[in-house]
């Protein structure tokens, strides 16, 4: 695995899951079933062979869920842009479609284009013909507007069900969760605290969660995040750990 760095080094629950980690709907199965259908938990996810941070890598990867968002994905390139460092955004098929520029913005910035599928489902409520349906018409509107070929993909909220995993391998796609996260959906929680949480114990190679958009969190969550990628980049400076993308 290869990695390509920002332009100039810096140093430095998904949205929609309960405090307690699940949906209320994988609550109904049995603890040892939810784990294997939940590789947002770690081992659960070293099990699957579902990477969650790059330990070769020379930095810290970006992500973004959720966009394009017409207010959050703009004020997100502008920091990104600002700071010198390349993010990866997991963008949602029907918001693309809506907002063709801006995935193309996106892309032309030099950011990593990756896939969250066309809606934002909870695979375990999908049948396996329509989560390849799902994958298949992401990509394909994906690849139309931003001339780029997603190579990795997360799941709504963290979640690959059996069939949604095998069916974004067999697409091409490689999964990728996250080894840090700010819960930057929540609607009672703060920038610095977003920031903190993201930061903490932070080292090179760890993927950082964060979500350019509300549409499927607490309103408004898009205004916290911005706030915090700023604290986030500028403790990333003082760190001197820089901004990567996987190739």
């Amino acid at each position: 695995m290869t990695f390509r760095g920002c332009r100039r080094p810096i140093a430095a629950t998904p949205g929609g899951l309960t405090p307690g980690g699940l949906t209320p709907g994988i609550r109904d199965h049995p603890p040892v079933i939810r784990h294997l259908l939940a590789p947002v938990v770690p081992r659960a996810a070293a099990a699957l062979n579902v990477p969650r941070r790059f330990p070769n890598a020379d930095g810290a990867v970006l992500t973004f869920d959720d966009g394009p968002h017409p207010e959050g994905t703009p004020a997100v390139l502008e920091l990104l842009g600002r700071a010198g460092a390349r993010a990866m955004f997991f963008l949602i098929g029907e918001q693309v479609e809506r907002r063709p520029a801006l995935a193309a913005r996106i892309a032309a910035a030099g950011h990593a284009i990756a896939l969250h599928g066309y809606r934002h489902r909870l695979q375990l409520r999908l049948t396996a013909a329509e989560l390849k349906a799902d994958l298949a018409r992401g990509q394909a509107m994906l690849e139309e507007v931003t001339q780029t070929k997603p190579a990795w993909h997360r799941p709504p909220y963290g979640i690959y069900s059996r069939d949604g995993l095998a069916a974004a391998t067999q697409a091409g796609l490689h999964p990728l969760l996250w080894s840090r996260w700010g819960k930057d959906w929540r609607k009672f929680t703060t920038p610095e605290r977003i920031a903190s949480r993201a930061t903490g114990k932070l080292d090179k190679g760890d993927v950082i969660l964060l979500h350019d958009a509300d549409f499927y969190s607490a309103r408004d969550s898009h205004r916290r995040t911005v706030a915090a990628l700023e604290l986030i980049l500028g403790e990333l400076e003082r760190r001197k750990i820089g901004t990567v993308l996987p190739v």
